[in-house]
Order: C-alpha cells, then sequence, then structure tokens
C-alpha cells in the first residue's frame, strides 16, 4: 500500500478523490492512491472539508491534524496527518473500506 506512508510526526496520505457521489466512503485503490468517494461537491472547498472531516473520524484523530499538502484543487490530492503512526492509519483506513 504505497499510499500511505511514515512522514514527520505522522503520516502521509496519497487520496483520489470522487466528488458527489451517493455517500461518502472508501472505495479501494486507483493508482497508487486510496479511493475516496465524496457526497460533497467540488465547490467552494466543500470537497475538501468533507475529505478532512472524513479521514479525522476514521483515523481518530482531531481535525487540526489534517492538513491538505498538495492537490488543493485536483482529485489527486497528498495529505499529512499527524499523531498517529503507519501501522495504526493502515489499519483504520482497510478497515473502514
Amino acid at each position: 500500500m504505497p499510499w500511505v506512508r511514515t512522514h514527520a510526526g505522522g503520516v502521509r496520505l496519497d487520496v483520489r478523490v470522487i466528488p458527489r457521489a451517493s455517500k461518502t466512503v472508501i472505495a479501494g485503490e486507483r493508482d497508487g492512491a486510496l479511493l475516496i468517494r465524496l457526497a460533497a461537491p467540488p465547490v467552494d472547498g466543500a470537497a475538501n472539508d468533507a475529505l478532512i472531516g472524513f479521514l479525522a473520524r476514521i483515523l481518530d484523530v482531531p481535525r487540526r491534524n489534517v492538513s491538505l499538502v498538495r492537490g488543493d484543487t485536483a482529485r489527486t490530492k497528498t495529505l499529512d496527518i499527524s499523531g498517529i503512526g503507519e501501522r495504526d492509519a493502515r489499519a483504520r483506513l482497510v478497515g473502514s473500506a
């Protein structure tokens, strides 16, 4: 699973998002990234905000620990999540898929 790796006090996560889905879920892997279907539309940062909230909930970390590093307006995004190890992050993400 190359989409999650250890990085500076937490993990770095590569995701591919599909906005305007019927519900927000982890839908597997695509092109080396974790595939997440988001119910939110890609308008005015709504999808990014929904993605950050969803990952914070799944990983059981505060929202402030999740930050978007790359891909603000793209479907492929990179996020840094502090306060969690790679093993725990992988288990929680795969377990909720």
